[in-house]
């Protein structure tokens, strides 16, 4: 994989706090990019403990995280209505596509995507 910059999906970040040493070997030494979905789909589980939030924050605190603008709004809207993908799933595919990062992701339904470079991360 060539460049240093990569979207991450959610599903990815989560691998990664879990320890996921192939996920971790994928995302060293490169620029983490994520969307506000995942920062929001993140720090929004019921229960979340203060260790885990703290952990989670600092991660965040060290990937660059992209929030909506126009023209990831009409990115959504012509991903959600091509694909009929979820919103949140259209947000990020669509902040990867505006940003033209290649997405790690272990979704299937990201494939659908042929615009995307997709790195489809499949745990063992």
């Amino acid at each position: 994989m060539n460049g240093s910059k990569i979207f991450a999906d959610t599903n990815i970040l989560l691998y990664f706090l879990n320890g996921e040493e192939d996920v971790i070997e994928i995302l060293s030494n490169k620029e983490i990019f994520i969307s506000f979905v995942s920062e929001l789909e993140m720090l929004s589980y019921p229960n979340i403990s203060p260790d885990s939030e703290k952990i989670i924050n600092d991660f965040l605190s060290q990937c660059s995280i992209i929030n909506i603008n126009n023209k990831i709004k009409q990115a959504t809207i012509s991903i959600r209505k091509k694909y009929n993908l979820k919103l949140p799933d259209s947000i990020i595919a669509a902040s990867a596509s505006v940003l033209n990062f290649p997405i790690l992701t272990a979704d299937q339904q990201f494939r659908k995507i042929k615009s995307l470079e997709i790195i489809l991360y499949e745990p063992n």
